[in-house]
């Protein structure tokens, strides 16, 4: 399912102080907004599940961890060095997942964004609607121009996931992620903003608050 987006006004996003608060997101059935620390019980119920977490960096394994992950969190961002979103359903504020975008060059011209997806919300194009939020708002309000991922060769669903946003294989890491005991093979991935926009013109709604 692809989601259909218009870009906002670009002057409005640029004056946007995203290291103090987040603009909010609003898409078609999700909402998007501040990571905030009575967010940890959600995000750990959503994001500990081995379905969950196999393909992705060990997440915090209890509640204070995610409450102290999420300190750190906020701190990154009011540095200016990353920002990460949680992800709602619409007319509900209980987190169901989270967007990072992290900088990887001084200026954000370079970023490497990561998600995780409550499974009971998998399928249905709730990934597509959110990443599309993500997306402009890294190259819009962050100034990226590059946008970078990886995904273990093996996991699947994270690699479809990816290629249906328009994210381009690039080439294979050989054994760069422990995964349990074992190191595998990822793929990394890469969006170019002037390719984004041409392949986006001409697109639907999205609310920025």
């Amino acid at each position: 399912m692809a989601v259909q987006v218009n870009a906002p006004n670009e002057l409005h996003l640029a004056q946007i102080n995203w290291r103090d608060q987040l603009p909010t997101l609003q898409g078609p059935r999700l909402v998007l907004r501040q990571l905030r620390i009575d967010d940890a019980a959600a995000l750990f119920a959503m994001v500990t599940p081995q379905d969950v977490s196999r393909f992705i960096s060990a997440p915090p394994p209890n509640v204070a961890g995610f409450e102290r992950f999420i300190a750190r969190s906020v701190a990154q961002q009011r540095a200016g060095v990353l920002a990460c979103y949680v992800v709602t359903l619409r007319g509900h504020d209980t987190a169901i997942g989270l967007f990072q975008v992290r900088e990887l060059e001084p200026g954000f011209r370079c970023a490497e964004w990561g998600f995780a997806l409550g499974s009971p919300f998998w399928g249905g194009g709730r990934f597509e609607e959110a990443a599309e939020m993500v997306m402009r708002f890294a190259f819009d309000t962050l100034g990226v121009h590059r946008l970078e991922a990886r995904a273990a060769v093996m996991n699947g669903r994270g690699n479809r996931a990816l290629q249906k946003v328009g994210a381009v294989a690039e080439g294979v890491l050989r054994q760069a992620f422990l995964c349990g005991t074992e190191y595998v093979d990822q793929v990394v991935y890469g969006i170019v903003e002037s390719e984004w926009r041409a392949s986006r013109s001409g697109a639907g709604t999205q609310t920025i608050h």
